[in-house]
């Protein structure tokens, strides 16, 4: 599969840490400015659903966070 090819099944099966390692080398792809107009618009679309799932990741990952002290607060409670 070409990896510069946009497939959002790809994209939502990679972690937080592999998709912005990805942003990252497109990022260092676009610095570089040695891409074709054609790669390099594949490139920036790819980028903005790889920032997305990263954005997702981060907001699911606070819930956890957040869930977490909620339950903890609840216990600290509950031995007062």
């Amino acid at each position: 599969m070409n990896k510069n090819k946009i497939d959002n099944n790809d994209i939502n099966n990679l972690t937080f840490e592999e998709a912005l390692e990805e942003l990252e080398k497109i990022t260092n792809d676009f610095e570089t400015g040695e891409s074709t107009l054609e790669n390099a618009v594949n490139l920036y679309n790819r980028g903005v659903l790889l920032k997305k799932h990263c954005e997702q990741k981060l907001i699911e990952a606070k819930k956890k966070i957040d869930e977490v002290q909620l339950n903890n607060k609840d216990q600290e409670n509950k031995k007062k």
